[in-house]
């Protein structure tokens, strides 16, 4: 009878120190100006890169139509829920309603803040 030895390795452990507050403001523009500008002069452009980085379909934006946005909508409730983010959906109906551009330029702000590189403590290149 042959016997097996199982050796589990430590897993990295992630120190989440985020608030539960956007990382800007709705009218922060002044943060990331070229970003604002890009977003001002070719809003769905700007809109579906964004929706790309997060991960969600490149068009998705462009779906955005009526009187309340729904992709803006809940790619902001998503957002706020991803990264632990309290605030309500009065608010978030609002900023996508009236607020478009600066509601994208805001989560694109937080994805840069919050995008957290893992790194391993004496790990080796090979």
């Amino acid at each position: 009878m042959s016997s097996k030895m199982v050796i589990r390795q430590p897993q990295p452990v992630m120190d989440n120190q985020d608030s539960e507050e956007w990382g800007s403001g709705i009218c922060d523009c002044c943060q990331n100006v070229p970003e604002c500008c890009f977003a001002f002069w070719c809003f769905p452009c700007f809109a579906c890169i964004t929706s790309k980085k997060y991960g969600q379909c490149l068009c998705l934006p462009l779906l955005d139509i009526g009187c309340i946005p729904p992709i803006t909508m809940s790619m902001r409730v998503s957002m706020r829920q991803r990264y632990g983010i309290k605030d309500t959906m009065c608010r978030d109906c609002v900023y996508a309603s009236f607020c478009m551009p600066c509601t994208w330029c805001q989560m694109s702000r937080e994805m840069e803040r919050r995008d957290l590189q893992v790194v391993l403590v004496s790990a080796k290149n090979t």
